[in-house]
């Protein structure tokens, strides 16, 4: 169901066997764990930050998205740290949403479909535990949501295999230097991009449009 062929391993993309070259270093900083009234937080690692950012800025309610690190074991890490796979932090992104408009069950279906969550330690040609598939929830609610979600997807077929994606109660997250923050937006023809990042995004729109007819088509009377 829905075949996903969605990493074309071009020439350019050989290069890069993790999301893009260090090109800067500058100071990270913890984000806090609030929002305005009215808003949400939610919290997913699903390989490299710059497509998944993409990914989550295309959906209708998502407010902000921020690049950044999650889920690791020490503080204040940096690109090049997180990229040692010694500080147990992945690349991930900090969402901030209109749960008027858009729930976290379905921010929960855009994570389960905008990545494979069966392959360990590695999203396409990017490879390490910073690249790991991880749902950060915030309490026991979304943790619960969480899992119905998954559930939901698995039972559909659209990943072959079992997955291995994490549960993590969400504790901290850093924002990543600034060169990171709307990356495809600022560097639209940087070869990672033109080679992973913009297939990746057009594989999972057509699979997310697909599933959504699924849905549709499930709930009609």
């Amino acid at each position: 169901m829905y075949p996903l062929p969605y990493f074309p391993i071009l020439a350019m993309a050989v290069f890069y066997l993790f999301c893009g070259p260090v090109t800067e270093t500058s100071k990270v900083e913890s984000v806090p764990l609030t929002t305005k009234p009215g808003q949400k937080i939610a919290v997913f690692a699903e390989g490299c930050f710059w497509c998944s950012e993409h990914i989550f800025e295309s959906i209708p309610g998502v407010v902000d998205v921020t690049s950044g690190y999650a889920g690791g074991h020490t503080d204040n890490p940096t690109y090049e740290s997180v990229n040692t796979e010694t500080t147990g932090h992945a690349e991930s992104v900090f969402i901030i949403y209109d749960p008027s408009k858009v729930s976290y069950a379905e921010l929960c279906r855009v994570f389960f479909l905008s990545h494979d969550p069966t392959t360990k330690d590695r999203q396409g040609p990017d490879v390490g535990s910073s690249y790991r598939s991880i749902l950060f929830y915030s309490n026991d609610e979304e943790f619960k949501t969480a899992k119905e979600i998954q559930k939901e997807i698995q039972s559909k077929n659209i990943w072959k295999g079992n997955f291995v994606t994490e549960f993590q109660k969400l504790k901290h997250f850093y924002r990543a230097e600034g060169y990171h923050q709307d990356f495809i937006q600022n560097n639209p023809n940087q070869s990672y991009v033109l080679a992973v990042s913009i297939p990746r995004y057009n594989e999972f729109e057509k699979r997310y449009q697909a599933y959504q007819k699924t849905l549709r088509f499930n709930s009609s009377p």
